[in-house]
């Protein structure tokens, strides 16, 4: 189980339009040390005020909502917040799904069927801006091409990758948090299909953005 208790808590923002699962799910969450449910919404419209309003660590977002669907919720939350970790939890284990998820900035995809200790670790590996895998194996080269296209700011991102910066230095450089630079950098190798920032870089070289 991962050790959580020297750690600032974790603050979760929960999104699902089920009251009884995400009252279920918050309880078992509150239980571990390290994690924290700060707020809670049931539909996409109160998710973007909750999060504005919060500001959480990590949302657990649902794909299947009525209205605006968790895809949409979560193309509006990153176009407003690029630095937002979100790990998409759902009923759902559609690979289609899986895949628009992850085109639209998800860092992970876990089914609502998951261990209570796998869900743990896939919020601890999003919340340290970096990828949760175990929905991706031979997912990646479908995720359509126009998503897998690195935006300006990436590649101002990338670029400093070359010259070998750190989170804290690309952030001073470019006026962003280094939490924001950290989630740039994870969409970089999620785009780019890298495991980690040589391969980036490298990846870069050969599609002519460096």
């Amino acid at each position: 189980m991962p050790d959580f208790s020297n750690a600032e808590p974790i603050r979760l923002l929960l999104v699902d339009d089920h009251a009884v699962m995400r009252s279920g799910l918050a309880n078992m969450l509150n239980a571990y040390d390290g994690l924290s449910v700060v707020a809670e919404a049931d539909d996409a419209d109160a998710a973007l005020e909750m999060y504005r309003q919060c500001i959480p660590d990590v949302t657990l977002l649902d794909v299947v909502m009525p209205g605006t669907d968790g895809i949409e919720c979560l193309r509006s939350l990153k176009k407003e917040f690029p630095q937002a970790a979100v790990l998409m939890l759902s009923s759902s284990e559609l690979d289609q799904d899986v895949i628009d998820a992850m085109a639209a900035g998800a860092l992970g995809y876990i089914p609502k069927t998951a261990r209570p200790t796998d869900l743990i670790e896939a919020i601890r590996i999003v919340r340290q801006g970096d990828i949760y895998r175990n929905r991706l194996a031979g997912l990646t080269e479908r995720v359509p091409r126009e998503s897998s296209k690195l935006t300006a700011r990436e590649v101002e991102v990338l670029q400093l990758l070359r010259e070998g910066m750190s989170n804290p230095e690309i952030g001073r450089i470019l006026g962003i948090t280094a939490r924001t630079a950290k989630a740039h950098v994870a969409a970089i190798m999620m785009k780019l299909d890298a495991n980690d920032r040589a391969q980036a870089v490298a990846r870069g070289f050969e599609r002519g953005l460096l």
